[in-house]
């Protein structure tokens, strides 16, 4: 019978180590939420282990954050960086490793919640040797994403048979928004069982910086209009729809800044895009209200947001959202693709607009209609302040969570043991 008593839980996160800094290889959104749900339920009581591989022969293998929550790096595989899209051929030596980890720790763990297609496998082995529970999160669903890319990589085929299979055989499935349940059930498989619990972000970081400080931090003139990206720069963060949208706008250039914020990553197809954006930006003459700030580190990255006049999200696909919630929380309105999470976290008209992806047309004039009018502007920061204050902080999404792996706690503890229960 599974004990309720110590509430210890693994987070699997093969790929986003939880303790890695934001802009390094494959750090992003995901490496974002595990960290932070993993604290937050640590907060409320449980015993957290995040598992991740370990991509560095410096890095320490246990990484403790609070007593209850920790960063465990298991070796599979080489000890350097690998693409996620090459992973798969070493998830049989991180299942091995994990299974030798709860043996000589004497740490058992009743339940799993696995994050991405490469860990939802990692859990679904676990699950043949041993009773335990799994919740998935998927960050990223291949039948949504394949549509939004050029090159669909050689893994594909496995990737969408591995994510049917766990939409119908995870205990529970965890979409982030409406759009990822509908996609879930239209795209994938009508067998499932899943609940929405969004993505969040940590509202006592964000929004406690005012503009007029943050902008005397940053050198930014008080009466300059302020475009913030921040973000991963890859093809399909929409960066170019965004610089493009950017030369479209009425907005005298002369009183325009734009700030492209995120580190390219140690990738060819990143490098190649770096230097096509640097051309974009060139070829349309806005070098010179044009920066690009590098990897914005989480000392400086409230700043930037409190800085801006709005924050845009131009992406193909976007499963989470957190860079919008992010600004939100900031004060900041937020101009985003109508994809995705962001069509959840985004209420146009009262937190910022929404805009069809890769349109520029339409993204200038969401950029000129905000920038046009600071009552407006100031009005929707407010608003989507107040919303993230209500809907989207850490400790109500980790609350949510931690009813979910009681109520699954539970209901397997009965199962094994009706009589006492």
């Amino acid at each position: 019978m599974i004990s309720l008593t110590k509430k210890r839980i693994a987070l699997i996160s093969v790929h986003g180590d939880p303790s890695l800094e934001i802009g390094k290889e494959e750090a992003g959104g995901q490496n974002v939420y595990v960290r932070q749900v993993g604290e937050a339920l640590a907060k409320q009581g449980w015993q957290v282990d995040m598992f991740t591989r370990s991509s560095d022969r410096q890095q320490a293998s246990i990484v403790q954050h609070s007593p209850n929550c920790r960063t465990i790096r298991l070796v599979a595989g080489p000890q350097e960086f690998i693409h996620r899209d090459e992973l798969y051929g070493y998830l049989p030596i991180f299942v091995q490793e994990w299974q030798k980890f709860q043996l000589e720790s004497g740490c058992e763990y009743p339940l799993v919640h696995t994050n991405y297609w490469l860990s939802g496998w990692v859990g679904m082995e676990l699950k043949k040797s041993q009773p335990l529970l799994q919740v998935h999160t998927y960050h990223s669903l291949a039948a949504v994403k394949y549509k939004s890319v050029s090159t669909i990589p050689r893994i594909a085929k496995t990737r969408l048979q591995v994510e049917k299979t766990l939409l119908e055989t995870a205990d529970r499935v965890v979409a982030t928004s409406p759009q990822e349940k509908e996609h879930m059930r239209s795209l994938v498989s009508s067998k499932d069982n899943i609940d929405i619990i969004s993505g969040g972000t940590d509202i006592e970081r964000f929004g406690s910086i005012a503009l007029r400080t943050a902008r005397r931090e940053l050198g930014i003139a008080p009466e300059t209009k302020v475009v913030l990206y921040a973000g991963s720069l890859d093809p399909g963060s929409g960066i170019e729809t965004l610089v493009r949208a950017v030369s479209l706008s009425a907005v005298p250039k002369a009183d325009l800044k734009l700030i492209i914020g995120g580190r390219w990553r140690a990738l060819e197809s990143d490098g190649l895009e770096r230097d096509r954006i640097g051309s974009i930006v060139e070829e349309l003459g806005l070098s010179d209200i044009t920066s690009f700030p590098g990897g914005l580190s989480g000392d400086i990255l409230p700043a930037y947001y409190a800085a801006a006049d709005v924050c845009v999200v131009p992406s193909h696909y976007e499963p989470l959202g957190l860079v919008a919630l992010e600004a939100m929380a900031s004060g900041t309105p937020v101009i985003a693709s109508s994809v995705g999470a962001l069509q959840y976290t985004v209420v146009p008209e009262e937190t910022g607009l929404l805009a069809p992806p890769k349109n520029e047309a339409v993204f200038a004039d969401a950029i000129d209609r905000l920038l046009g009018d600071s009552l407006w502007r100031q009005q929707l920061g407010h608003t989507a302040r107040q919303r993230v204050e209500t809907y989207f902080s850490w400790d109500r999404i980790a609350s949510q969570l931690s009813q979910l792996y009681t109520q699954l706690l539970q209901q397997s503890a009965t199962q094994l043991d009706p009589v006492s229960a």
